[in-house]
């Protein structure tokens, strides 16, 4: 299966990054990470076509399997990830047809927090999403970090998730 990983975080060498990185390992998954990418804000009268949303989402369709990768930042998925969810609306509005071309595909989480247990927050934008837009939500693989002791669990959650998510 083709996978590809969106990465949405604040930290680049923080934990979700390094949770990513093992699971990108073990899949041979492609990184796309959000930093990389000029993505502006939603807005209304598609003034920012031009940015690398569209670019972006027309690699999106080349993959089967779409992972979202974000640290739990307020309950809620980071602000880069959350552009991107906003920008979204572009395929329901100027760009249909290539929208439609996701229609079928999967997708899944991978995250890390210092809650105990994921909050249910955090995983419904993702869930909605996925309905909305026809895909089939696979689930989400959590990492509570609290201590240095935690971060020796990554691989076995990314092997867990290359297990369960894809």
């Amino acid at each position: 299966m083709k996978v590809a990983v969106v990465l949405g975080t604040s930290k680049q060498d923080g934990n979700t990054r390094k949770l990513v990185d093992e699971f990108v390992q073990l899949s041979g998954a492609t990184l796309l990470d959000l930093t990389d990418f000029d993505i502006s804000f939603y807005d209304y009268s598609h003034e920012n076509r031009d940015d690398h949303f569209i670019p972006l989402i027309k690699t999106l369709t080349d993959y089967e399997h779409i992972v979202f990768a974000s640290p739990v930042y307020w309950y809620s998925m980071s602000a880069q990830l959350k552009v991107f969810f906003d920008r979204l609306s572009d395929l329901l509005t100027i760009e249909k047809a290539l929208g439609r071309e996701l229609k079928g595909k999967s997708m899944s989480v991978l995250s890390t927090g210092y809650n105990q247990e994921v909050p249910s927050c955090f995983i419904e934008p993702f869930q909605l999403t996925a309905e909305y837009l026809h895909l089939t939500f696979k689930g989400c693989e959590y990492l509570a970090i609290r201590d240095n002791a935690d971060l020796a669990r990554l691989p076995v959650v990314a092997t867990k998730g290359l297990q369960n998510l894809c």
